[in-house]
């Protein structure tokens, strides 16, 4: 999964303007007796420079930010045809509107591998601007029978690292934002740094399908070699499925392209006014067919809306940092 992908904005509105008002009608009449001595209405006073409430000036500045991104984020991805297919899934999703008012996302995230021999579960709270992400551990182990227990992992923007370091069957510089990403498709294919190009229709589940390709510029994060293709109903514009490759560690030899996985998107709810899905299932893919199971994750307990505490990112001492892949 590429980590600088797969690695915030909110405020909220005015209070106490009748006793700010009576409080500032009682200044004017005195200004007007002494008005060598009395000054304006200042910030420590909760008013901006030019007269408005400083929390208005706030929310009207988020505003501004989230339309300046829309924007970016439209002129982006209407420049190709394919990305014109994008940012219809992100709008049957939800749109480009919601996705940057939503400050966070978190949520529980349960991944599973049978070839791995891994599952492990953790609540995740992301910053859905800086992409920075932190987990809580709440089991990890063998595929079927992972064992309960306290831990920790995070992405700062510039390390990956997990506590206690004995936890060895998880690679945070991987897994710290690859759930992240996973659950935030489509609309974490507005980024920009990425390439869209439309392919065929497809097959799935009895249905043809829109499809795209989205792959990464060069030198963007740890795997700029990875791709995904979306499955896009043609009717309701949802992400019905996607193939993903994983270049992560490996390289990219075009003679031997990646393989690919599968990976369906169930059980879809809406949040926030965000629509994700909150099960996964993952199938080798090969040739054009589906193969045998691979992998299974499920999401539960979805916000846009909770809180995102910055000291969580602290890295504990006895913590084990994850090299970035050669």
């Amino acid at each position: 999964m590429n980590n600088e992908f797969h690695i915030g904005l909110m405020d909220r509105a005015m209070r106490n303007i009748k006793t700010r008002t009576s409080t500032r009608i009682a200044s004017i009449v005195l200004c007007t007796l002494f008005l060598t001595a009395c000054g304006g209405p200042s910030a420590e006073d909760g008013v901006a420079p030019g007269g408005a409430p400083a929390e208005t000036s706030a929310q009207n500045a988020r505003a501004a930010d989230i339309a300046a991104n829309v924007e970016a984020a439209r002129e982006r991805l209407t420049a190709s045809e394919g990305g014109r297919l994008v940012l219809g899934a992100i709008e049957a999703h939800g749109g480009l509107e919601a996705w940057y008012a939503a400050a966070t996302s978190s949520y529980t995230w349960e991944y599973a591998n049978v070839g791995a021999d891994l599952q492990f579960k953790t609540y995740l709270v992301a910053d859905n601007r800086s992409r920075h992400v932190y987990h809580d551990f709440m089991s990890v182990g063998s595929y079927g029978s992972p064992d309960n227990i306290t831990g920790r992992m995070a992405w700062d923007g510039e390390k990956a690292w997990i506590w206690p370091a004995s936890i060895e069957k998880v690679n945070p510089r991987f897994w710290a934002t690859t759930g992240y990403y996973f659950e935030q498709i489509p609309f974490v294919l507005a980024d920009p740094g990425l390439s869209y190009e439309r392919l065929e229709q497809e097959q799935f589940d009895g249905r043809l399908h829109d499809m795209v390709r989205v792959g990464f510029e060069a030198n963007i994060g740890d795997a700029p070699g990875d791709t995904y293709t979306l499955y896009i109903d043609p009717e309701s514009g949802l992400v019905s499925a996607i193939r993903y490759t994983v270049t992560f560690g490996r390289g990219v030899d075009p003679e031997n392209p990646p393989s690919e996985t599968l990976f369906t998107y169930e059980d879809l709810v809406t949040v926030d006014g965000l629509t994700v899905a909150t099960h996964f299932r993952g199938y080798q893919f090969a040739d054009g067919a589906q193969g045998e199971f691979k992998n299974e994750a499920w999401a539960d307990s979805i916000s846009f809306s909770r809180p995102f505490n910055p000291a969580q990112l602290a890295m504990p001492e006895d913590a084990r940092i994850a090299p970035a892949p050669r």
